[in-house]
């Protein structure tokens, strides 16, 4: 298998212990690349679905496979792990600031590219339902997780069909117009907040969206997420950024 070396990776919204996770597909794309330094940025364990008590093992094998495929790269590649908060894997403000071996796990981090600085949080602070209204964003949660099952339904017919994979909660999602200025004033505050602390741009994840362009001067990075998109940020060598899109007719399962 042939390994495609990277300076930096950026994962974000894998949202392990959930049944809507791509660990599969994330590990075979971990398994292909090597990187100096990996920032997983915020939302990768869903603590908030395994606080609900209510699921039959909700944590499986292949979601510790994760961590070991972690550990690794850790081990063959020397790769420097920022693992940042985000809203659903919250439980980490217990101990971030918090450092062992090659692993950090921080609030925010800031990236340097070359001549460059980035700012790096999950952008959950963003959100004004995550961060003032937790009980409507779980209500929120709740509503997507349905939208993801419908999705898996989907799936299955097309497959049958032979159609290519069709994520219907990111159409449903594109057709909604709050959503859509949603997403807007999401990327221009976090913009602003790379402005006012004199970064060149600004590295997040949270609204499940990839992205990888110039907003206000400032250059705005969106990791997406593993649950939908199957999308990952990376830099190479000379500075340059990349979103990376796994190819969804690859997806092991809609089960």
């Amino acid at each position: 298998m042939s390994i495609t070396s990277y300076k930096t990776i950026v994962l974000s919204d894998i949202h392990l212990g959930t049944p809507h996770s791509k660990v599969t597909e994330v590990c075979r794309f971990l398994e292909t690349v090597s990187c100096r330094k990996l920032i997983l940025n915020g939302d990768i364990v869903d603590g908030w679905y395994l606080q609900k008590g209510n699921r039959r093992n909700p944590w499986q094998k292949k979601h510790t496979a994760f961590f070991k495929q972690i550990i690794r790269m850790m081990e063959r590649d020397d790769t420097k792990v920022i693992y940042i908060r985000g809203n659903h894997d919250d439980f980490l403000n217990a101990v971030a600031p918090f450092r062992f071996a090659n692993i950090r796990v921080l609030n925010f981090y800031i990236h340097k590219s070359n001549d460059k600085r980035y700012y790096v949080t999950h952008g959950d602070v963003f959100d004004s339902v995550t961060t003032g209204m937790k009980w409507l964003a779980k209500i929120g949660d709740v509503g997507y997780s349905i939208l993801l099952s419908l999705n898996k339904y989907v799936n299955r017919r097309r497959i049958k069909k032979g159609l290519p994979y069709y994520s219907l909660s990111q159409a449903v999602k594109k057709q909604v117009k709050q959503a859509v200025s949603y997403v807007s004033d999401y990327e221009n505050q976090l913009a602003k907040l790379a402005r006012a602390k004199k970064m060149d741009g600004v590295i997040c994840g949270h609204i499940h969206q990839a992205a990888n362009e110039m907003i206000q001067g400032i250059h705005y990075l969106n990791s997406g997420d593993w649950v939908e998109s199957l999308t990952a940020l990376t830099e190479d060598f000379d500075g340059n950024w990349q979103v990376y899109s796994y190819d969804k007719n690859l997806i092991e399962s809609v089960d």
